[in-house]
C-alpha cells in the first residue's frame, strides 16, 4: 500500500540571528528539564522554511502547521509575522500556532496582533504552575472561541484529568493534546498509568490527540518500541481525533524524517486506506482549515 500524502501537524522553523525572535529552549547555556543539553544541537544551524521543504520534497509532503519555536521571544507576534512572510515566499507553513500568555490580562490585544496574519490557526502557552485550573488561564482560554483558534496544550499524563475539566468548561474550542501526551517511559507500568490519563483526556469530544515526538521520551526508539503508543492513541481518540505529526527538527536529535513516517506507515499498514487518509492528512486539513 502506497504511503499517504502527508499533512506534517507539528514542525519549528528558526533563525537564530533574527534580531527580534529569541530561541529560549536552544541557547547554548540552557539544560533542558526533560531533554538536557540535546537541543542546543539545534542552535548549530537555521532551519527556514526552505530547508524543510528540501529536506522532506521525496516524502509526499503537502502542507504543514508550524507551532511556536521562538519562546522567550519579548514580542511573539513578530515569530508569527516572519512565518506569514515565509508562507507568503514559499507556501510553507500553511498554519500557525502561535504564543500568547493567557494569563495576561492583556492578552486579547496580542491575540488580535497575531490574527492579522492569515496563516494564523492557534494559540500554544506552555504557561506555567497548576494552569489547567487557573482562573486567570481560564479568562484567556476563553478567547479561543471568541476569534476561532484551536488550542495546543502540552499536557502530561498527570494533568488528563484538568485537561478534560478545561475542555469541558470550553466545548467549542478544538484542544490538541501535543506529543501523544509526552510518554517519557516504555516500562509496562507507565504505559498504564499514561493510557488512563490519555482515556480521561478522551472523554471531552472536542480534544485532539496528536501523534508525535515520541522520540523526546525513547532516544533510541524503534517502530516496535512505539507502536503500542500510537495504536493506543488511535484505539482511546478514534481515527476522526487522532493526527500525525513530527515534531522536526527536534525530533531530528534521534530520528531522520523518512524513519518518523516509514514508523507511521508501518504501524498502520492493515488500516484501510481511508483511515490512513484521515491520520496522515485529512484530519489536520480539516481542524487547521487548510
Amino acid at each position: 500500500m502506497d504511503r499517504p500524502e502527508f499533512v506534517d501537524a507539528h514542525v519549528h522553523f528558526y533563525d537564530m540571528q533574527h534580531p527580534e525572535l529569541f530561541y529560549a529552549h536552544w541557547q547554548p547555556d540552557v539544560i533542558h528539564p526533560s531533554l538536557g543539553t540535546q537541543p542546543r544541537k539545534l542552535a548549530e544551524r537555521n532551519w527556514l522554511a526552505e530547508d524543510f521543504i528540501a529536506l522532506t520534497r521525496a516524502a509526499n509532503v503537502t502542507k504543514v502547521v508550524h507551532v511556536q519555536a521562538a519562546i522567550g521571544s519579548k514580542d511573539p507576534v513578530k515569530e508569527t509575522e516572519w512565518l506569514q512572510d515565509a508562507a507568503d515566499r514559499t507556501g510553507f507553513p500553511h498554519a500557525i500556532a502561535a504564543y500568547a500568555d493567557l494569563r495576561d490580562p492583556n492578552v486579547e490585544a496580542v491575540i488580535e496582533r497575531h490574527c492579522e496574519f492569515r496563516n494564523m490557526r492557534g494559540i500554544r502557552d506552555f504557561s506555567y504552575g497548576d494552569y489547567l485550573a487557573s482562573p486567570d488561564f481560564h479568562r484567556g482560554f476563553a478567547l479561543m472561541e471568541k476569534y476561532g483558534l484551536i488550542a495546543s496544550i502540552a499536557a502530561g499524563r498527570e494533568d488528563m484529568q484538568k485537561l478534560r475539566d478545561l475542555a469541558a468548561m470550553f466545548p467549542n474550542v478544538p484542544i490538541v493534546i501535543d506529543h501523544a501526551g509526552l510518554p517519557s517511559q516504555r516500562t509496562p507500568e507507565y504505559f498504564a498509568l499514561w493510557r488512563s490519563g490519555m482515556e480521561s483526556a478522551a472523554q471531552a469530544e472536542n480534544v485532539i490527540c496528536k501523534i508525535s515526538g515520541l522520540g523526546m521520551g525513547d532516544n533510541s526508539w524503534t517502530v516496535d518500541s512505539i507502536r503500542p503508543y500510537v495504536l493506543q492513541c488511535i484505539e482511546t481518540f478514534g481515527i476522526e481525533r487522532s493526527l500525525f505529526a513530527t515534531n522536526w527538527p527536534v525530533d531530528s536529535l534521534w530520528s531522520s524524517y523518512d524513519a518518523i513516517l516509514s514508523a507511521y506507515d508501518q504501524i498502520t499498514s492493515d488500516f484501510t486506506q481511508d483511515e490512513r487518509a484521515a491520520l496522515f492528512s485529512r484530519n489536520t486539513e480539516r481542524l487547521y482549515r487548510i
